[in-house]
């Protein structure tokens, strides 16, 4: 929730895309500002990193680059030219996006003030984000309430599972505004990049195939366009209904473990670290229904995304969390090869198996894993 819809386009992945680069000036004129005071714009360029800078003169700057697709930017104002390694959190910064064309910004004194014009990305991003402003403004004061709570509260189960059903509600209502934008602005590229939103890290890829295809066939023919529905194929592999991929890994005393011994049962194939808050918080959740469901045909198979050098860690998180179910990891921290093997961009996440190896289920967190499994189980 609390992701910028402005960077969104970070999560397309940094290939360098067959196309022809398309050229963008950005023009800026902030108040009346001369040297020392200078800008400078991050952005990226297929695989490559690009952080350029102009001077100012009488608060004017111009940028002239290169691009594949339109893209997210960071522009800085350096007021008093201290430099860019010098800048902290209460810089002058404003982000956008960079697209084919003319962009223009004005502002009397802030750069982070500016108004953006020439630019349909931009304006379509306005939008969509003044329309979810309702939706964040709810989950940061959910989020301020949560850090407010007592410890007390912070270790109560019903407190993690009301905060977290809440937050449910929020990611649910905010989807709904995402898919109604995509489906009311089919010809922009905006609709593409939000796609990446629609159900979190691990959306339904029959919803996403219907959001996809009502895009015009202009944005449907861009490589970014092409890229995205590759990776829609590939989430298929790990969707509800599909056979779980099967792999071995090695458990805490080094012997290995494959997902398909455990055939027969149903199984939550959970993935987490040591170091992941949310994913500890959730434990004591995941603790409970294993207690409650263990003797029904129901096991856990956890898979930790720790480090090598983290390997007590991730003991000692076991130990104290009291997961006595079997655990494996590689050590190899986000290259975890069963995290790539199901698409894990994000933790705490898990997978509902069924014995015939078949996954029925996903992200159950709080109350509804349990109602799941009372589901499949009964009281």
């Amino acid at each position: 929730m609390k992701r910028l819809f402005l960077f969104l386009l970070a999560l397309l992945p940094a290939a360098a895309f067959a196309q022809e680069p398309q050229v963008f000036t950005l023009k800026g004129k902030v108040g009346s500002l001369n040297a020392p005071a200078r800008a400078y714009l991050a952005y990226q360029l297929g695989a490559n990193k690009y952080v350029d800078s102009a001077n100012i003169t009488n608060g004017s700057f111009t940028f002239t680059g290169r691009l594949l697709n339109p893209t997210n930017a960071s522009l800085l104002l350096d007021h008093t030219g201290a430099g860019l390694t010098r800048v902290d959190s209460t810089a002058d910064v404003l982000n956008l996006y960079l697209e084919k064309g003319d962009i223009t910004l004005t502002s009397p004194d802030s750069i982070k003030k500016a108004q953006i014009t020439g630019s349909k990305v931009n304006d379509d991003s306005k939008r969509l984000v003044a329309q979810l402003k309702p939706i964040m403004d709810k989950a940061q004061k959910l989020a301020e309430e949560k850090k407010s709570a007592s410890l007390m509260q912070q270790n109560s189960a019903d407190f993690q599972n009301s905060i977290q059903r809440r937050y449910k509600q929020l990611q649910t209502e905010q989807e709904a505004a995402i898919k109604i934008f995509i489906l009311s602005n089919p010809n922009s590229y905006l609709s593409l990049i939000a796609l990446y939103e629609v159900g979190g890290p691990t959306p339904d890829p029959a919803e996403l195939d219907t959001l996809f295809n009502s895009l015009s066939p202009e944005i449907k023919n861009t490589e970014a366009a092409k890229v995205f529905k590759k990776n829609l194929d590939e989430l298929r592999t790990t969707g509800i209904g599909a056979a779980a991929p099967d792999f071995t890994e090695n458990d805490v005393n080094g012997a290995p473990v494959k997902l398909s011994s455990f055939r027969g049962k149903y199984v939550l194939l959970d993935f987490w670290a040591s170091w992941c808050g949310p994913c500890r918080e959730e434990n004591p959740n995941v603790v409970k229904v294993y207690n409650k469901f263990k003797d029904k045909n129901f096991t856990i198979l956890s898979v930790s995304l720790d480090k090598a050098e983290g390997k007590n860690s991730w003991l000692a998180a076991i130990k104290n969390d009291g997961l006595t179910w079997t655990q494996v990891s590689d050590l190899k921290f986000w290259d975890n090869a069963a995290a790539q093997l199901y698409y894990i961009t994000s933790i705490p996440s898990n997978f509902l198996i069924d014995p015939n190896g078949k996954i029925v289920a996903r992200d159950l967190r709080g109350a509804e894993l349990e109602n799941k499994l009372e589901e499949v189980f009964g009281k």
